[in-house]
């Protein structure tokens, strides 16, 4: 293959040194090459490469005398595996003087071929081997193996559509190709053939990195995955290579309140506030030295007033005549039809399953800000592209760059509000709950909306970067007579488990529908829009599963998303969601079960660290059911 041209129809022509061949669809399946094929087509993939080294020793006597074959061994104390080869092993390593390969071009005569020995550099390991393993001591090595494999930054594999290009797909690094290859084409001959896969693959997509994740970057975190192949990755651990990717100009500001901070599509956000400077997480599956922490600052937001920055909010602005009746045709909810209204809307794919959550925000006539998940930003960008009209009267920018998001929220949020900008009316009658105005605070523009994902009264302020540390000295200083906490993605997350709210990707999944989901009144089926028949079909066939909100009776420990769901022996379904609800105290979680098993109060175990707790379906919002305190 010599080049890669696209025709004006979406089609690809592949250039050979034999010839050209049109393909209607094309699949970077280049491997440790991928970037040299992403690069005939404009795309840089965040795929990097490590020597990896394996030894194959000679027949070994002990193993040879046995009757069967001995199992593989993983060894996570001394950086090690191990399986039999014949009669002998095969040893591989993990060493920390781990080594990057092909980050600045590949011999274009390396086919087939390896890269030389270097057992100097596996010493260590190879030492901690032959005392777990006596038996290596007397046999001969028959051979070293020292080639490539390929690492992303979060280690999953790269399979799916190639961000920003039509009918082109990749699949690409996989470590074991021999042993992933067959699942994973298995489910890219899927998302090629009907646009997704049986099971929600975004831990797979590629669109799930941005422009963050360059060559540097993922180099980075490929070395770190190398070094940390045989460590747990526990619970809200966010490991520090190639941090901080993405900041905003408060970045500083909550670093030097203690924050403890989190990444969310490479942006830095505030996960808790650490009480002193030296304050060190333990990370761990059971409740951990944060559980005072994270309660604190859930009790000024729901007692006084809290504040909270939301870096990297997918923001898209989409202008234009006929919005709101292009909107209709592919969001399955009513698009708010009054200037200044919100609303909350989802969109499906072809299948009739959830594929996108995002809020629509009215402005003006002919112009609404879209915003979803972080996470979302080249997914949703893609999906409103591929279905523009075609004759240019729509246009869509992305302003996630541009401005960043100051949450205020609790019951004083509005006389904190009122202080810091008296020219608005922010009583309940002018600015009522699910609104949108634009508002200063102090000199800073914003864009301000009442809507809460908190459960407690709160507004959304949309602010500029080039005025947000201005727009949060204003906010921080007139709070302190209201007694202003800031609060992070901990809080915010316990907050929303009782509230019942959804998380994109985490309970909002390809494999279900509206109806699945608990999501019903946002499916108006009085219109057209995509899936609307496939989902017709769906509700009219019965449900699969049901989403569910429960207590699980423990407070040891926190469920975890893909703990198992049990009854009298039988997986019956799976968490998604989970954490402390502190403002009713209850273990709280979220997941997809069995229809029979969804009523409130129906009883089944949960498998938590291990163990089977007693858990029972609780009514899916248990913090102010009647939202009378957003919309106080």
């Amino acid at each position: 293959v010599t080049g890669l041209t696209q025709k004006p129809s979406g089609e690809w022509i592949v250039h050979t040194r034999d010839g050209d061949i049109h393909c209607e669809k094309i699949v970077n399946a280049g491997g440790y090459r991928c970037n040299e094929i992403g690069a005939m087509m404009g795309v840089e993939l965040p795929v990097a490469s490590m020597e990896h080294q394996y030894m194959l020793t000679e027949p070994v006597l002990e193993i040879e005398a046995l009757d069967f074959r001995v199992p593989l061994i993983r060894c996570p104390t001394d950086d090690f595996y191990s399986r039999q080869e014949k009669n002998g092993l095969l040893v591989g390593f993990y060493e920390q003087h781990c080594r990057l390969w092909g980050l600045d071009g590949i011999d274009p005569n390396f086919t087939m071929a390896l890269c030389p020995d270097d057992l100097d550099r596996v010493v260590d390991v190879m030492e901690g081997a032959f005392k777990r393993l006596p038996c290596l001591m007397n046999a001969g090595i028959h051979s070293i193996i020292n080639g490539p494999i390929t690492y992303t930054p979060d280690g999953s594999p790269l399979v799916g559509r190639i961000p920003g290009k039509r009918n082109a797909y990749c699949i690409t690094g996989l470590r074991a190709g021999l042993g992933e290859g067959g699942g994973h084409g298995w489910l890219l001959a899927q998302i090629i053939a009907h646009g997704e896969a049986c099971y929600d693959t975004w831990c797979l997509d590629p669109r799930r990195f941005t422009r963050y994740a360059n060559a540097e970057y993922t180099a980075l975190k490929a070395i770190e995955d190398y070094q940390n192949e045989f460590r747990f990755h526990m619970p809200h651990e966010h490991r520090p290579a190639g941090r901080p990717a993405k900041t905003t100009p408060l970045t500083e500001t909550l670093a030097s309140m203690n924050a403890e901070f989190a990444t969310v599509n490479g942006w830095e956000r505030a996960a808790f506030f650490k009480p002193t400077p030296d304050f060190k997480e333990n990370h761990s599956f059971h409740f951990n030295n944060t559980f005072d922490i994270v309660a604190a600052e859930v009790d000024a937001v729901h007692n006084a007033v809290g504040i909270m920055e939301v870096s990297g909010f997918n923001r898209l602005e989409i202008t234009g005549g006929g919005i709101r009746d292009w909107l209709d045709g592919i969001l399955c909810s009513r698009v708010p039809g009054k200037t200044g209204r919100v609303g909350l809307t989802y969109f499906l794919n072809e299948q009739g399953n959830i594929k996108g959550e995002a809020t629509i925000a009215n402005l003006a006539e002919g112009r609404v800000w879209y915003g979803s998940a972080a996470a979302a930003e080249y997914h949703d960008m893609e999906w409103l592209s591929d279905h523009l009209p075609d004759d240019g009267s729509i246009r869509i920018e992305s302003l996630t760059n541009n401005y960043t998001i100051l949450v205020v929220a609790g019951p004083k949020s509005r006389d904190l509000l009122a202080k810091v900008a008296p020219r608005t009316d922010w009583s309940k009658d002018a600015f009522p709950w699910l609104s949108v105005r634009k508002v200063f605070i102090g000199s800073a523009e914003a864009i301000a909306m009442s809507v809460s994902f908190s459960g407690e009264l709160a507004w959304e302020l949309h602010i500029p970067n080039e005025q947000l540390k201005f727009a949060f000295s204003a906010l921080w200083k007139a709070g302190q007579e209201f007694g202003i906490k800031p609060f992070g993605l901990y809080a915010t997350e316990s907050m929303r488990v009782e509230k019942g709210y959804r998380h994109w990707k985490a309970d909002l999944l390809t494999e279900f529908n509206l109806g699945e989901s608990g999501l019903d009144r946002f499916m108006k089926m009085d219109k057209e829009f995509i899936g609307r028949s496939a989902l017709q079909k769906m509700l009219e066939s019965g449900l699969r599963k049901k989403f569910v909100s429960m207590e699980i009776d423990t407070d040891e420990a926190p469920a975890q998303p893909g703990d198992s769901v049990v009854s009298e022996g039988r997986v019956i379904g799976t968490i998604t969601s989970a954490a402390w609800g502190y403002r009713v105290g209850k273990n709280l979680a979220m997941a997809f079960v069995e229809p029979g098993f969804s009523e409130t109060g129906s009883t089944f175990d949960v498998e938590v660290i291990g163990k089977s707790f007693p858990a029972a379906v609780c009514p899916g919002c248990l913090y102010d059911v009647e939202n009378t305190r957003v919309r106080s």
